[in-house]
């Protein structure tokens, strides 16, 4: 008998009649003798249609209202799942986040999770029931509601699994499992059996929309093994483990692309020490993610400082550096949104040479101009016109996988 986690996306709840087929795979799931907690989010379009509600009654809502209002989601589908449960025999029981004490931070819209009191879900597990825990929020230590952003079920469920210990998580979504590129750009992706944590985590801070990136820090920091299957088949999916020494016989595992980019850059910024930290330091306080910095050498005591944040956050960040450089005596502020990022990543990188020349010389070939580069131990990634995205994806993709040897696709 194994403890099992399983988690149910938007759309593997989007409707009654794909409840009810959520509730067959869980029932299946516990008459072969395991123990399940299953993890769901809001059905799809849900959270969507409550932001916009929000909208409506206010110009800006308030960010703990918002949770208040954006938590109804999953509180509507733990309870209807439960209830397909009970009334195909199956004993089951469902728990909001207060309720099981997911403790959180207090960053509304964006809260971490500190802890989770796995007590409630165990006992009713280990009485022989399901327990059915909603996934995208918590509680932080002044009883308010929050919420995790968007993935935050994935999240949700690989915290719940590493707190309970279970054998498996199971992240349920529309899509068959992760490949080596997104299928919809790149027909001729494959589909992997495994994929190390450490892969997984640059594919999904590149872009790649399978696993939400917190949920894979979880899973590789308390060896949480994640099982990425589609819930409209039976299909094995792909696997997300601690790496094996096989994993470094292929060069690239994958070619990612995030369009939810903006570039910001600083001119004739004073060359002097502290002032990359003022500049920077607002935008960390209010949690905005900075990606790829670059700045150039010093010429007269001046140089440019370019960086990329998150498209979302844009203006709000835009808004913030102009005001330093006020401050600060830079020259003005330049920026673009029409950008995109484009990634390879494979472990196999950390001990063959050459994937950065190559990447850059396939680039050059179709008149890819590269505006900025950054690199891991295994992964490069390069920010380019987000017109030549596609482009770039399939010819790196075409280049770096397919006309190479790789093994582990299934």
């Amino acid at each position: 008998m194994a403890l099992i986690v399983q988690k149910y996306g938007g759309t593997s709840v989007g409707d009654p009649t794909r409840i009810r087929a959520v509730a067959e795979r869980v029932a299946a799931t516990r008459r072969e003798g395991n123990d399940v907690i299953v993890v769901v989010s809001a059905m799809a379009g849900e959270t969507n249609r409550l932001l916009e509600l929000a909208g409506n009654v206010a110009e800006r809502p308030d960010a703990r209202e918002t949770d208040v209002l954006l938590a109804t989601g999953e509180q509507v589908s733990v309870a209807l799942l439960a209830m397909a449960l009970q009334d195909m025999g199956v004993r089951a029981q469902s728990f909001l986040g207060h309720q099981i004490r997911i403790s959180t931070d207090s960053v509304f819209g964006r809260a971490r999770i500190k802890s989770i009191d796995a007590d409630a879900m165990l006992q009713v597990v280990r009485g022989g029931a399901v327990a059915v825990v909603a996934g995208f929020q918590g509680v932080d230590e002044d009883a308010n509601i929050t919420t995790l952003g968007r993935g935050g079920s994935d999240t949700s469920a690989v915290a719940v699994a590493a707190a309970v210990k279970a054998d498996v998580c199971e992240i349920y979504t529309d899509v068959a499992g992760v490949y080596t590129s997104d299928p919809r750009i790149c027909p001729s992706a494959r589909k992997l059996a495994r994929i190390a944590y450490d892969e997984m985590l640059e594919l999904a801070s590149l872009g790649a929309k399978v696993l939400q990136i917190r949920s894979v820090e979880f899973a590789k920091r308390y060896g949480v093994p994640v099982h990425v299957r589609t819930s409209f088949s039976d299909e094995p999916g792909t696997w997300v483990v601690q790496e094996e020494s096989s994993m470094e016989d292929v060069l690239v595992t994958g070619v990612a692309h995030d369009l939810n980019e903006a570039k910001i850059t600083l001119l004739h910024v004073p060359d002097r020490p502290g002032l990359a930290a003022k500049i920077l330091s607002p935008i960390a306080d209010a949690h905005i993610v900075v990606d790829m910095i670059i700045q150039n050498a010093s010429e007269d005591g001046f140089t440019d400082l370019t960086f990329t944040v998150p498209r979302t956050d844009y203006q709000k960040a835009l808004g913030m550096v102009k005001e330093v450089a006020a401050e600060i005596g830079a020259r003005g502020v330049t920026s673009d949104t029409s950008i995109a990022k484009v990634s390879v990543v494979g472990l196999g990188m950390r001990s063959h040479a050459g994937v950065a020349a190559r990447m850059f010389q396939v680039l050059a070939q179709e008149g890819i101009n590269i505006q900025m580069i950054s690199t891991s131990e295994i992964k490069v990634s390069a920010v380019i016109d987000a017109k030549y995205a596609e482009l770039a994806v399939r010819v790196l993709h075409q280049a770096l996988i397919e006309e190479g040897v790789q093994e582990g696709a299934a």
